[in-house]
């Protein structure tokens, strides 16, 4: 059965609760850790790359079911229902969006409000990328509240919390269970219009999941209501100040709440960064080989039909200009349709992106390659009587063979430069 997350530590905290409770269920667990931000990670489910992850009401109602009126948990859960979706009831605590600043910035300001904000023009705003495009995000807050604050910044989470510490953010948005706030003994503004809705943590699954894991969807529904939210802060507070890992927390909470002893071994930086460097390679192994060879033979047909040579060469650089994380969104339906996974190690949707990537040098220097051998050379060959195939082989391709070696080092480097993308979708 496999599990997602999203890129935060609360999520891969919750994720790891729930393997636990799949594997108590006597079914094996795979956890497919922060995969990316809430669309990504529905559509995944969906599509049926993952079978169940934790998220919120108010992420649901703001970003899934955008533009669409839904008068309580009922009518969520129906229209999720018709999308292949069932939600569990609420764990038992509330994550909401808050808008954080230093303590002494804040007092400073005599900033305790978000409306405060209002009479503050020049601070700086950075938010989430995921805040800044949501419906409940920063657009309509600054509508709600007339924020008249124009230098606003779309950026990292967690680059977001450190720029702040830095001085070179006023203003970011907060997770309220988020154990960074204390962390940087930050302030949390009061919404004194009552702008954010509540979210409070539930579980997305499948809806054949019961009838595929029957006895793992009682065990894992054993957490609604079951976390409270100075028990989640607490978790979280162990990854950030402690360095425990997520699953070492998961599994003492399991234990604590429902008696399962799960071991967990946790693993060195160094092995850590062994696994992931494997990983990464495996990943460029996969895409660049292939690659290689379908590229070299596009390049050669290229050369020698210059007709449809120049539909070849404009089709991989059409490839070329798309945005890796728009490509890699775009793969992931049809490659779902086609049946292939989607995440995981050696996932189908990061190769074939991958792949695609790499085409474009490797076709374009086979191409130059072989088009600038001297005509003599050329001439010299066909007097000698040498069969076309053979010309090719021993005459044209070793004559090109520089330009092609510089273009496979080109789609080297890029092929390993995006394979880090590869974890946004968790390859």
């Amino acid at each position: 059965m496999k599990i997602g997350s999203k890129k935060f530590t609360e999520s891969i905290i919750l994720g790891e609760m729930i393997s636990i409770l799949v594997e108590d269920a006597g079914t094996s667990a795979t956890h497919y850790r922060e995969l990316g931000g809430t669309q990504l990670v529905f559509q995944a489910l969906r599509n049926g790359d993952i079978d169940i992850y934790p998220d919120y009401s108010g992420t649901i109602r703001s970003e899934i079911l955008a533009g669409r009126a839904m008068a309580d948990d009922t009518e969520i859960a129906a229209a999720l229902r018709d999308m292949g979706v069932s939600m569990s009831r609420p764990l038992g605590f509330n994550n909401s969006y808050a808008l954080g600043m230093k303590k002494s910035r804040a007092k400073e300001l005599g900033i305790a409000r978000v409306s405060d904000l209002g009479r503050f023009p020049d601070l700086l705003f950075g938010f989430s990328n995921e805040f800044m495009d949501r419906d409940d995000g920063w657009r309509n807050l600054q509508r709600e509240y007339e924020l008249p604050q124009r230098d606003v910044r779309g950026l990292d989470h967690d680059l977001a919390y450190r720029q702040l510490r830095l001085g070179a953010l006023d203003v970011i948005d907060l997770y309220t269970t988020d154990a960074k706030i204390e962390l940087y003994d930050l302030a949390t503004l009061e919404d004194d219009r009552a702008y954010f809705p509540r979210y409070d943590a539930l579980l997305l699954y499948r809806n054949d999941l019961p009838s595929r894991f029957p006895e793992v969807v009682d065990s894992v529904l054993r957490l609604e209501g079951k976390v409270s939210r100075d028990e989640i802060m607490s978790a979280n507070g162990r990854v950030v100040f402690d360095r425990v890992s997520e699953l070492r927390v998961a599994a003492e909470f399991v234990s604590n709440r429902f008696g399962i002893d799960r071991e967990v071994f946790d693993q060195t930086p160094a092995d850590r960064i062994r696994a992931r460097t494997l990983e990464h390679l495996d990943l460029v192994r996969q895409s660049l080989i292939p690659a290689i060879l379908i590229a070299i033979a596009l390049g050669i047909w290229a050369a020698k039909s210059p007709r449809f040579g120049q539909v070849i060469l404009a089709g991989v650089s059409i490839v070329q200009t798309i945005p890796a994380l728009a490509l890699l969104v775009l793969l992931m339906p049809p490659i779902s349709f086609l049946g292939l996974a989607s995440v995981g190690l050696g996932s189908a949707t990061a190769v074939t992106a991958l792949f695609l990537y790499s085409l474009l040098p490797i076709v374009r220097n086979t191409h130059a390659g072989l088009n600038d051998i001297a005509e003599e050379i050329r001439d010299s060959a066909a007097a000698l009587g040498l069969p076309g195939r053979f010309r090719l082989l021993h005459v044209e391709l070793p004559l090109a063979s520089r330009s092609i070696l510089a273009g496979i080092k080109t789609a080297a480097v890029i092929n390993v430069g995006f394979a880090t993308l590869g974890a946004l979708i968790g390859a």
